[in-house]
This record gives C-alpha cells, sequence and structure tokens, in this order.
C-alpha cells in the first residue's frame, strides 16, 4: 500500500469512526433524557408505587438476563450495520408508543413496563455490536482514547441530558419528552445506515451453546478478565440499585422538584466526564491495573455521603457521592473494555463481550429489585444507607485477585 492509499484509508477510517461516534451520542442523549422521564411518568402521570418504580427500573435492564450470552452469537453472525439500525427503529417504536398511548387515554403501568423492556432487549443487541465494531474502526494503540472519548461523551451526555429533560418536565410535562428520545433513535439509525456493512466471514456450523461456552470459559479462566467482570457485576448491582431509589428518595423523602432531580442525576455524568478525562493519564503514570483499584477504592468512599441528603439543603452531598461512584465505574470500565478489546482473540471477541455484559449487566436489574425490597421492609432512607455502603464491595474482589499484583491488566495472558 502506497503512502497516499494508507492516507487516504486513515481518513476514511477516521469519518466511519465520527459518524459511528455521533450515532452514538445522539441516541445516547435521548436515553439519558428518558433516565429522568420515564420514572417520573410512572410516579406523576400514573402515581405509581415504590415496588412499581423499581420494576420499571428493573425492566429497564432485565434483557441482560435474557439475551446477553446469545447476543455474543448474533452479533457475530449478523450483518452488523443491518442489525444496529434494526435495534434503532425497534427502540425508537417502542418509545414513541408511550406519548402517543397518554395523548389517546390510554396509557397504562404495563405499557410503560412493556416498553422498557423492548427497549432493553434492543439495547442489549445494540451495545454488544457496537463494542464489537469499535475495535474494527481503530488500532490497538487508539483503542484507550477513542474509549475515553466515547465515554466522556457518554458522561458530557450522561450530565447535560437530565439536566435539560428535568427543565422540559416543567414545560412540557414527561410524556412528551420520552419522544425526543424517539426521534434520537431514528436520527441514530438514519447516519448508521451509511457506514460500510460489516458482514460476518463465512464460518463452520456449530451449535449456538457450543460458541457460548467458549466465550464464557475464555472469559472464566482468564486472570485478570474474571476478576474485572466480577467488580463490574457488583458495581453495577450497586449503581442499579441506586438509581432506581434516586428519584423516589429525591422526591418523596427530600421534596425535591423535577428540575432538581434532574440536576442531581446529571452529577453522574461529571464524575464520568472526569473520570472519562483523567483514565488514560492515570493508566499512563500508575497503570491500569493500580488504576482501577485506586480509583473503585475512592469511588466506594465517596459513595457513603449520598445517605447523607436528608433535605432539600443538604442535596450537596448526594451530588458529590454520585459524582464520586460514576467517576470510579467509568475509569475502571475504560480500563478492563480496553483490555478485552486488545487482548481477546478476534473471533472471540463478541462472545467475551456478551458474557462479560450477561454477567456484570445482568447485575442490573437484580440491583434495581433489591432496592425495591429494601425500601419497602427498611424504608428509603435505610434502604440507600445499605446500597451505598455495598461500593466498598467492589475493589476487595480487585485486590484479592491477580490485579492486586500487577501494575498493567495486559502484563498477565490467559
Amino acid at each position: 500500500m502506497t503512502t497516499s492509499q494508507a492516507a487516504t484509508r486513515g481518513t476514511n477510517d477516521s469519518r466511519t469512526f465520527w459518524r459511528f461516534w455521533f450515532a452514538s451520542t445522539v441516541s445516547s442523549a435521548g436515553s439519558n433524557m428518558t433516565s429522568v422521564a420515564l420514572p417520573l411518568v410512572a410516579l406523576t402521570n400514573l402515581h405509581a408505587t415504590t415496588s412499581q418504580v423499581t420494576l420499571l427500573a428493573a425492566a429497564s435492564q432485565a434483557a441482560w438476563l435474557f439475551l446477553g450470552l446469545p447476543a455474543g452469537v448474533i452479533v457475530q453472525k449478523v450483518p452488523l450495520r443491518g442489525l444496529q439500525v434494526t435495534m434503532d427503529l425497534v427502540r425508537m417504536t417502542a418509545m414513541g408508543s408511550v406519548p402517543v398511548a397518554w395523548w389517546l387515554d390510554r396509557l397504562t403501568f404495563v405499557h410503560l413496563l412493556l416498553t422498557a423492556l423492548i427497549t432493553s432487549l434492543a439495547t442489549v443487541l445494540f451495545d454488544v455490536g457496537s463494542s464489537t465494531f469499535l475495535p474494527a474502526l481503530v488500532s490497538k494503540d487508539e483503542l484507550t482514547a477513542r474509549n475515553s472519548l466515547i465515554s466522556g461523551t457518554d458522561a458530557v451526555n450522561s450530565t447535560g441530558a437530565p439536566s435539560l429533560s428535568g427543565v422540559l418536565i416543567k414545560v412540557v410535562g414527561a410524556v412528551d419528552v420520552l419522544l425526543i428520545d424517539s426521534v434520537s433513535y431514528l436520527l441514530s439509525a438514519a447516519t448508521l445506515w451509511t457506514l460500510p456493512e460489516r458482514r460476518p466471514k463465512a464460518q463452520p456450523q456449530v451449535p449456538v451453546w457450543t460458541l457460548i461456552r467458549e466465550g464464557c470459559l475464555f472469559v472464566l479462566r482468564h486472570p485478570v478478565m474474571r476478576p474485572c467482570m466480577i467488580w463490574a457485576a457488583l458495581s453495577n448491582f450497586c449503581t442499579a440499585a441506586l438509581m432506581a431509589l434516586t428519584p423516589l428518595y429525591l422526591v418523596r423523602e427530600v421534596g425535591a422538584s423535577s428540575t432538581v432531580v434532574g440536576l442531581v442525576i446529571a452529577s453522574d455524568g461529571v464524575g464520568a466526564l472526569f473520570g472519562s478525562m483523567v483514565a488514560a493519564r492515570l493508566a499512563a503514570r500508575i497503570g491500569t491495573a493500580r488504576a482501577m483499584i485506586v480509583s473503585a477504592v475512592a469511588g466506594g468512599v465517596l459513595a457513603l455521603l449520598i445517605p447523607m441528603t436528608t433535605t432539600r439543603g443538604t442535596i450537596g452531598f448526594f451530588v458529590i457521592g454520585n459524582a464520586g461512584v460514576a467517576m470510579a465505574l467509568v475509569i475502571g470500565s475504560i480500563m478492563a473494555r480496553t483490555h478485552r478489546q486488545v487482548e481477546s482473540p478476534p473471533d472471540l471477541l463478541s462472545r467475551v463481550m456478551a458474557t462479560v455484559r450477561f454477567i456484570s449487566w445482568g447485575a442490573l436489574p437484580l440491583g434495581a429489585l433489591l432496592s425495591g425490597v429494601l425500601a419497602n421492609a427498611f424504608g428509603l432512607h435505610t434502604a440507600l444507607w445499605i446500597v451505598c455502603a455495598g461500593f466498598l464491595f467492589a475493589p476487595v474482589v480487585l485486590v484479592m485477585s491477580t490485579v492486586r499484583k500487577l501494575r498493567d491488566l495486559s502484563e498477565v495472558r490467559a
């Protein structure tokens, strides 16, 4: 390949990445607005109970338990662009049905629950596909930086979108805000359609469960990926429980408005943005393994500030703690995700990603459900204390594993 051909290919690859980034950014912005709007639709429009709100939060993540493992095989066997466009259109239709049902005076809690579940199922396939697609767009040397960029963009979305959502809810209502999320999926689908198709390679016919088993065994036998996956599962379990309790606690215990709820949830994005900005530099300075441990400990300690919020005047504790948790999770996620993308054999990558997400993201609906059980049994404030204390267990997994002995995760291979 000549220098000019290489330059042209590099330019084309860069343009493809930025279109990929734009599609991800647009749909992420809409989804983050929905993270505020959907539970508030249940709370204010349908007057849902505590159990119903936490069940809705669980349904939004439940698909990782049902589809998490097969997703890796599905992504490996179908054209990637077509899959992602289709999943965007499914999410657009599901989310757009909510305002239509409300306008027709037909909206029920069951409709909200089904919308959350269908969106969750489509998101599983979309996200596994995206994680598999990124390593095909950039070189291994660029992966940490690109993952940091995507995480940083998600963090900006997590900051701005919930805040904007809180303001728009006061102006037009929570139901109409969901229409924006529906439009964001349409824009994402239209952008992804312009990308080159990534067709699967011809492979011998192998039973689906054999393929799934190969991916699972690779992760479970890996001395670094396994503890990182368990760390992610524990962190996500507590994060989902916290997310489910946040609107309930702020509205019913603290008396916060929808605008304040949006701003508090947005603090998650501030912490995530900071984490994505420092992740690469922190990894270069102290190593990826040490960066995971240090950030996880810091996040666990800062989480204990959250339950100190008891009135609107002490909202600051919730904001700082929420940002600290997000910072730790993003730094650890960037380190672990980059390691998986680099160290996994190419033919196993989608299945490795699916295995890790089945375990780590499958913990999300379980955490949300547990938060409802705790809230009903002990009250919202005590439940919040229990959930936040749980964040201290995640770094223990890393400290008790091979990760503690390493500077960088890549020092040990399967």
